[in-house]
């Protein structure tokens, strides 16, 4: 996410609330419970925010990491492509004995 993306979400969610604010006066709320129940509704959001992030964190399901990995894949498929057939089949026999030294 890019610092202007950061900085427009901020700022939405700032009018958001405002508007939120609006509406509850115009609903009939006097100035003290509206502000409270925009409040409310903020910290609610925010709240549900933090756990999609702690849900995500926890299960790595996070951009950077998902970046990382298709990174990793696409530099391994390389490395694989750019070898030999007598470096592939060298590679494969040493995976071969180390498997049959394992079991």
């Amino acid at each position: 996410m890019r610092k202007i993306d950061v900085l427009g979400i901020g700022v939405g969610i700032f009018v958001a609330g405002g508007l939120v604010y609006i509406v509850l006066q115009v609903a009939g709320l006097d100035n003290l419970e509206a502000g409270i129940w925009s409040q409310l509704l903020l910290v609610a959001g925010l709240i549900g925010w933090v756990a999609t992030y702690i849900t995500r964190a926890a299960g790595n399901k996070m951009t950077y990491i998902q970046q990382r990995e298709a990174y990793e894949k696409a530099y391994f498929q390389k490395r694989l492509e750019e070898l030999t057939p007598e470096e592939l089949a060298r590679i494969q026999a040493e995976i071969d004995q180390e498997r049959s030294q394992t079991k």
